[in-house]
């Protein structure tokens, strides 16, 4: 698919699947977002949270979600959207970004997005507002 105008409801933009989250990747977004609560980068203070490991900010994930529209710059924006977490993401976990057209009209393309680890589970899920020059 050249351009998102073409794209008929219920068709979907290309999948972007992430590398392997490191905890280099959250030591950055640690310090890109001013959010350094160990759960995100210390492995001990996550195990006295209760949590299995380190797990990535929920900000972090719903961050990528913008690579999904990174090639469409040129047509638009993502005017809005609305997120909803609905699982952790954890040291090497594989996300896989995805977007469906739901709905077209005049300049407004709403999406349903969602992000899932590699076993399929979703971690995030959601809509986005595609605002077309």
């Amino acid at each position: 698919m050249s351009t998102l105008a073409q794209l008929q409801v219920g068709e979907s933009v290309k999948e972007i699947q992430l590398e392997p989250v490191s905890r280099m990747d959250l030591i950055k977004y640690s310090g890109a977002s001013g959010d350094f609560n160990p759960i995100h980068t210390i492995d001990v203070e996550a195990q006295k949270a209760g949590l299995p490991g380190i797990i990535a900010h929920g900000m972090w994930t719903m961050g990528n979600l913008a690579k999904l529209f990174t090639a469409y710059y040129e047509e638009g924006f993502v005017q809005d959207y609305s997120i909803r977490f609905k699982g952790m993401v954890f040291l090497n976990d594989v996300i896989t970004l995805k977007a469906t057209l739901k709905e077209k009209e005049d300049q407004n393309l709403r999406f349903a997005v969602a992000a899932a680890n590699q076993q399929g589970i979703e971690v995030l899920k959601g809509e986005v507002l595609y605002r077309q020059y």
